[in-house]
């Protein structure tokens, strides 16, 4: 007989969970916004690379056609993450990535120090590093949809020159492709990380051992332990035992 999702008695023994364990990482909005996010900025990267890069331009064609997708994609960035404000679990995960703690120091001065054991770098929900890239992300789009519609509209702020916003662009649009490439690569180095965001869960081993602040008991504090465990976003075990 299967043992039920949540289920932690057997025969009046405790149950322990298996390998093949799985518990809930992300919910289907953050799935969501995240996927919808990166497809945003992928449009965003192949269009500017297709108007800066005459050999594309010209092997594309239709530049009116790819600004304008450029132009529109850049504006709908920042939809996917306010419509997840809607979702109490989605801003929830917000608050981690905004909480800087000790632990998080201590995973930075591991990374310098070149330390890869996942006892030298104890993470959350989110590691030091994934909370560096999503700041810095969220403070970048902004900057990024500023500048472009100083170039699209002219003479919207007179005294904010179009070459000015041209250079604060292309170079800001260079930086945010290097971090990006940067994140897919430390994504595609593991494959568990990407499993749960596509999947919404991972297994309770590799939770334990990269993430243990998020899986002990002191779960990155009291009141966002209490904001996620009322709403259903506490790690959900999924059990898979033999019949």
């Amino acid at each position: 007989m299967r043992s039920t999702a949540g289920s932690t008695t057997r025969t009046g023994a405790a149950m322990r969970p298996e390998p093949g364990d799985r518990i809930r990482r992300f919910g289907p909005v953050q799935r969501a916004v995240h996927r919808a996010t990166g497809w945003l900025m992928l449009v965003c990267l192949v269009t500017a690379a297709c108007l800066y890069f005459d050999p594309l331009a010209q092997l594309v064609g239709r530049r009116h056609l790819v600004a304008a997708v450029h132009e529109w994609s850049g504006i709908c960035l920042p939809a996917p993450f306010l419509l997840g404000l809607f979702s109490r679990s989605f801003r929830a995960d917000l608050q981690r990535l905004n909480r800087f703690a000790v632990y998080d120091r201590q995973w930075l001065r591991a990374v310098r120090g070149r330390r890869h054991s996942p006892q030298a770098r104890p993470a959350g929900k989110f590691n030091a590093g994934q909370k560096l890239f999503a700041g810095w992300i969220a403070g970048a789009v902004p900057v990024m949809m500023f500048t472009g519609l100083l170039m699209w509209f002219l003479g919207l702020l007179p005294f904010i020159s179009r070459t000015s916003a041209i250079f604060v662009h292309d170079g800001l649009a260079w930086l945010i492709t290097i971090v990006i490439i940067g994140h897919i690569r430390m994504a595609y180095r593991d494959p568990e990380a990407r499993l749960g965001m596509r999947t919404g869960y991972v297994s309770t081993a590799w939770a334990r051992r990269y993430h243990s602040r998020w899986m002990g008991p002191e779960r990155e504090g009291p009141a966002l332990a209490r904001a996620s465990d009322n709403e259903g976003d506490a790690p959900e075990v999924r059990y898979s035992r033999a019949r």
